[in-house]
């Protein structure tokens, strides 16, 4: 696998799409290449089974352009961050390389999302590690540790370290988000109702870009939350 600018992460197909692919539209239209990982096939959710969202997320990465998206099968609500599943993250980080990783919110309503940050935070730093000895497709990788580890707001509304502008984005992110027709509201759909299915929750994807935009002076933005500082070489590099 080629080495790819940014990876991004979610514990669920759909994580992602809902949290930052406006700026990963963005940054693929500036030439930038982006890779997709699920941890589990979100096989516990309420509507829609492990083959439609399978199928799902594959139509979400081909429209929104990404270079690959791999699944790691974890159990969808009782993955843990321990030294397996660090493993198995760890393998990934090194295949793609990457030099920014997207991942889940640090805290949030559902378990999964603040479980997934601290365990894809976790697997960054000990990929950096040269004596953690990893093997994948049957070639021994080399240590490798992201530039930058960003995390994603998801249900709670979090206060931002860093907000980016995706004004010309937000119809790319809809439509990716609309790819997940078993997930999300549908008028005149049959399926069970859940926090995620109402038509105020797909609204909230527009007006939560639409507020932060407004917050910076743009149509609409991104927030993310690190846990270390980013730093700038210049005053010039500030908008």
């Amino acid at each position: 696998m080629p080495k790819v600018d940014i990876l991004a992460i979610g514990a669920h197909p759909d994580d992602i799409e809902l949290s930052c692919s406006g700026l990963l539209a963005k940054e693929i239209d500036r030439g930038k290449s982006v890779a997709l990982l699920d941890l589990t096939q979100g096989e516990l959710g309420t509507n829609g089974d492990e083959k439609t969202r399978k199928q799902e997320a594959y139509n979400a990465a081909t429209t929104l352009g990404a270079t690959t998206r791999r699944n790691l099968a974890m159990p969808d609500a009782f993955f843990e961050n321990n030294k397996e599943n660090q493993v198995l993250i760890i393998e990934q980080i090194r295949d793609f390389q990457p030099d920014i990783v997207l991942c889940n919110a640090l805290d949030d309503r559902h378990i999964d999302h603040p479980k997934a940050a601290k365990l894809v935070h976790d697997a960054c730093f000990l990929s950096g590690l040269a004596k953690i000895e990893t093997q994948f497709n049957n070639q021994q990788q080399l240590k490798w540790r992201p530039k930058h580890v960003l995390h994603y707001i998801q249900w709670y509304d979090m206060e931002p370290d860093v907000i980016i502008d995706i004004s010309g984005y937000i119809h790319k992110k809809i439509e990716v988000v609309k790819a997940y027709q078993s997930q999300f509201y549908q008028p005149g759909s049959q399926q069970s109702k859940t926090p995620i299915s109402s038509k105020n929750f797909f609204d909230s994807v527009e007006y939560r870009a639409r507020n932060l935009g407004r917050i910076i002076g743009t149509e609409h933005a991104e927030g993310y939350l690190v846990k270390k500082p980013i730093a700038i070489n210049s005053v010039d590099d500030l908008i």
